[in-house]
């Protein structure tokens, strides 16, 4: 997975970072900035498969489809062609190590986890109405939902639940728990709830009034059901909810009416029918709702810890989590999340049950350890002797994991490597369209032109031959096709003529000049020398970043762009509010939508200054016709409208789309029933082990 930088008017900054290259960052939101940082913290003393544990102990513990688009992969072949037969198992069949993860959670409680890898554990721990089916990320499956259906309008979504599900402390699991759990996820006020909800069951205009992310309809509903002026006075609508959410109690007759109230966003229509109601028609609510943000949690828990307050985290159960319904519940904690050990959940609701989504099947490895943020060190000697089942490593160290890997004599490289292919990802190098000298058009295509993206692609996403990164033409990453660049344009070429002759051209419109080291000047010889630039970056610069923002360097200087790369903290990266304060370079941006949907989550993410990237590009009839375009449902306007946007967008050039790398993971070769997904990382469920012969 990968990361976004970006900046938004929310004004929530949510800190992270990129170990390695752009395979495992950091995904999300809409409209939020997300700044990396590493956090490598070494974990001690418990258990086995925690870093630095020099032998195992014993542990022991008793569709509904809304899109169609193939998943490209990619195949990596190994020079090593001879191997003896052996037979491989796991050191402990009940406990499967995972040191994938590049970075620590930032939150456990689904209302204010913010960050990718915060997939590990609230996948499992957690689960939602529908989740993805484990084989793609445009399908769902009904998982706590029996059934579900869509109004004719597309803006009402209806659900059937399961009976009989309860949390892993036996607390039981209805409507009344679902409609708790959907308002509580914007009533605390967190990024990742407006970020996925705003303008489908958020009214943005009502946030702006109000100060709070209030699901439409519901200050009516609490009006309408208690006298109290809810609608004209904030005060009332925070102390009604306060209490109410505080001290949520189904029998109470005022709270189930105000759940019950017809014309809002959220409906209990009975113990087990529960309804969405949306703003406008949309296609794409059941691939959003399939993550965290859909998690259903335990009202009981929460209001024994600390409540339900508006604008505010439950530090409790942001810290240590709290019960969910899923196949797996955590067991132990290390200080700050350098490792998280889950056991199976002994009371799960589909323990016996037929019928079960394979990913909401019962677990079949009682215990997962999960280490974050561990050094390439730890990573690469944890998997070479067998005591880490999965890891990640960037391309660059493949060989070194290979090469160091105890049963190498024995297992081919494919039957350790994983590729997944390329999924929703984009990568970029942001221009700041509002300050000189990247404000002039001409000098953004002038930069565009003058990267070799072939050399970025050759030089750091080639594995014995095969090639595990891919090039495209944003603003809407190729795993969407119908959507994808339907105006056929070219991706931008590796040409320096062109380049130098945009080049001469702003420096005209600029009044500057450059030199090249050939010693051609190219724009106004009178006006002023170009004064150099600087790239910024996140420190700490990756081995794999630092190599991408050399060769970028160095084309740019052979134009006559004097450039430096400058690392710069997460907290100076937090400054850049606005066109000025932001500078004219920043690498690498990275971007995976928060669901699936490639106008909401893609092309308005990067053309906007609803969710500006740092380009702050703010066209006004490109903001126009974005912000209608995620709610068309006539396919052939959309694409039409898609193909205008891109247009703009190509000429406009206010990125250079760097490449997007493949999805992987080294696995142990006895691990099997791995199902990837881009958007929540995979279910432990679903794994088992099986000696490798």
């Amino acid at each position: 997975m990968s990361s976004c930088l970006r900046q938004s008017s929310f004004e929530v900054v949510v800190i992270l970072v990129v170990y390695s290259n752009k395979g495992r960052g950091v995904s999300k939101f809409a409209a939020l900035i997300i700044v990396v940082v590493l956090v490598a913290a070494v974990a001690v003393g418990v258990g086995f498969g925690l870093r630095h544990q020099p032998s195992a102990a014993s542990t022991t513990s008793s569709s509904t489809s809304t899109s169609s688009s193939p998943t490209t992969s990619t195949t990596v072949s190994s020079s090593t062609t001879s191997v003896s037969a052996v037979t491989i198992a796991p050191l402990n069949t009940s406990v499967l190590v995972d040191d994938s993860p590049t970075y620590s959670p930032d939150s456990l409680d689904p209302a204010s986890a913010f960050v990718s890898t915060d997939g590990t554990v609230l996948t499992n721990v957690f689960q939602e109405l529908v989740e993805y089916n484990g084989t793609d990320f445009l399908h769902v499956v009904p998982v706590l939902a029996s059934s579900y259906n869509i109004s004719a309008n597309s803006e009402t979504y209806t659900f059937t639940l399961r009976h009989n599900i309860t949390f892993s402390n036996g607390d039981p699991v209805n409507a009344f728990t679902v409609w708790f759990s959907f308002v509580r996820e914007l009533y605390e006020g967190q990024a990742v709830g407006i970020a996925n909800y705003a303008e489908l069951t958020v009214n943005l205009s009502t946030v702006s009034q109000t100060g709070l992310d209030l699901p439409w309809g519901l200050r009516h509903a609490i009006q309408s059901v208690t006298g109290l002026p809810a609608v004209s006075d904030v005060n009332t609508t925070i102390s009604v909810l306060n209490n109410m959410l505080s001290n949520f109690n189904p029998n109470n007759l005022t709270q189930v009416r105000i759940m019950e109230y017809p014309d809002q966003a959220y409906v209990v229509l009975g113990e087990y029918t529960f309804a969405i109601r949306l703003l406008k028609p949309y296609n794409y609510l059941p691939l959003d709702i399939a993550n965290w943000w859909g998690a259903i949690v335990d009202p009981r828990y929460v209001d024994a810890h600390g409540g339900v307050q508006a604008n505010h985290v439950n530090q409790f159960f942001s810290s240590n989590g709290g019960p969910g319904t899923g196949p797996y519940m955590v067991k132990s904690i290390s200080t700050g999340f350098s490792y998280i050990v889950l056991q199976a959940n002994p009371h799960y609701w589909a323990n016996g049950q037929s019928g079960v989504p394979i990913v909401a099947q019962p677990p079949r490895i009682p215990v997962v350890i999960i280490n974050y943020g561990a050094t390439q060190n730890d990573v690469l000697e944890g998997f070479d002797t067998n005591r880490v089942q999965i890891a990640y490593t960037p391309i660059p160290s493949f060989n070194q994991l290979y090469s160091s890997y105890m049963y190498r004599s024995s297992v081919p490289f494919k039957d350790i490597f994983s590729d997944y292919g390329f999924q929703p990802l984009e990568t970029g190098f942001q221009m700041n369209t509002q300050k000189f000298p990247t404000n002039i058009t001409d000098f953004r295509l002038a930069v565009v032109h003058a990267v070799n993206l072939t050399q970025i692609l050759d030089t750091l996403y080639v594995f014995n031959g095969s090639v595990l990164g891919q090039l495209y033409l944003g603003p809407v990453s190729p795993q969407f096709p119908t959507i994808y660049n339907p105006g056929h344009l070219p991706l931008y070429s590796y040409n320096v003529s062109l380049a130098e002759y945009y080049l001469n051209i702003s420096g005209w419109e600029g009044g500057f000049h450059v030199v090249t080291p050939s010693g051609t000047i190219l724009g106004n010889p009178s006006a002023p020398l170009l004064q150099p630039l600087t790239i910024y970056t996140i420190a700490p610069e990756s081995p794999f970043e630092s190599t991408e923002n050399l060769i970028i360097q160095q084309d740019l200087e052979q134009i006559g762009v004097s450039v430096s790369i400058q690392p710069v903290t997460a907290a100076v990266y937090t400054t850049w509010s606005t066109p000025q304060s932001t500078p004219n370079f920043f690498t690498p941006v990275y971007w995976v939508p928060d669901w699936p949907d490639p106008i909401f989550q893609e092309l308005v993410a990067f053309i906007t200054p609803l969710d500006s990237m740092g380009d702050w590009m703010n066209i006004s009839w490109v903001n126009q016709v974005a912000e209608q375009l995620p709610f068309v449902t006539n396919s052939t306007q959309l694409i039409q409208e898609v193909s205008e946007l891109y247009n703009v967008t190509y000429w406009y050039a206010p990125f250079i789309w760097l490449p997007n790398s493949a999805s992987y993971l080294f696995i142990q070769p006895y691990v099997h029933g791995v199902m990837y997904n881009e958007f929540v990382y995979y279910w432990y469920n679903t794994m088992y082990y099986q000696p490798y012969t």
